[in-house]
């Protein structure tokens, strides 16, 4: 099924489970997706061979229990807009406020000992949920609803304001992906410590979620909305 010249991006958008591979071998699909499955593995001092084995296996695992993936390639594009509105934006604007006051909360308890971790990743997530916040709005409030006018009437206008918009929010999502891969790394991938309560152990396993969240919902629009845009003009 997949070959070392597919693009990370397409192999993930045709195979969704693909994300989670990538994901345990540090393999940014979302930000950087128009790399192949070739030079990401070289990146990383991975095999090929063995990536696209790991691939090419769940792949076959997943037809063999008759798994069928969305076709985002094809779909319109209110649908795809509703289902980021419905599925990522929401998730995102529901955790975020709760994940601000559980960081503040582990900080405070755990910070005399932990105190370095733990005032880096308060820190980092609270400007990640800043920064997403104003991004959401700018999404929503302006460039979804040109494309979904462009959609609608044909007015190549929309188009091209929503287009003059889209670097802006592919060069946030850059931001918001760095900021996340720093907190995986300040965590030592969400180790928690020994000494470390309930509660710590629930912060990062909901900063973990946040991470794997953010980069299916950055793939869906930087490497399928986002291009199948661009080819229309």
């Amino acid at each position: 099924m997949f070959e070392a010249i597919d693009t990370l991006g397409d192999v993930v958008a045709r195979f969704p489970v693909a994300g989670t591979i990538f994901k345990d071998h540090k393999i940014d699909y979302c930000c950087h997706g128009q790399r192949t499955l070739e030079e990401a593995a070289s990146e990383q001092g991975l095999s090929t061979d063995s990536l696209l084995s790991t691939l090419n296996t769940a792949y076959d695992k997943a037809i063999e229990e008759g798994h069928k993936e969305h076709d985002w390639y094809t779909e319109s594009y209110s649908t795809m807009i509703e289902y980021i509105l419905t599925n990522h934006h929401a998730y995102l604007q529901k955790t975020m406020p709760v994940l601000g006051e559980l960081t503040a909360k582990i900080l405070r308890v755990h910070g005399e000992h932990h105190g370095e971790e733990l005032r880096q990743v308060h820190r980092l997530f609270n400007t990640f949920k800043m920064d997403m916040e104003a991004h959401l709005i700018k999404e929503e409030e302006s460039v979804f609803p040109q494309i979904v006018a462009f959609e609608k009437t044909g007015d190549r206008d929309a188009l091209v304001e929503a287009l003059k918009k889209i670097a802006e929010l592919e060069s946030e999502h850059e931001a918001a992906g760095d900021l996340l891969r720093q907190i995986n790394l300040v965590t030592a991938n969400y180790a928690v410590p020994e000494d470390g309560c309930a509660t710590y152990l629930y912060t990062y396993e909901k900063l973990e979620q946040v991470e794997e969240d953010t980069f299916r919902h950055v793939h869906l629009e930087n490497n399928i909305l986002f291009p199948r845009l661009r080819e229309q003009l």
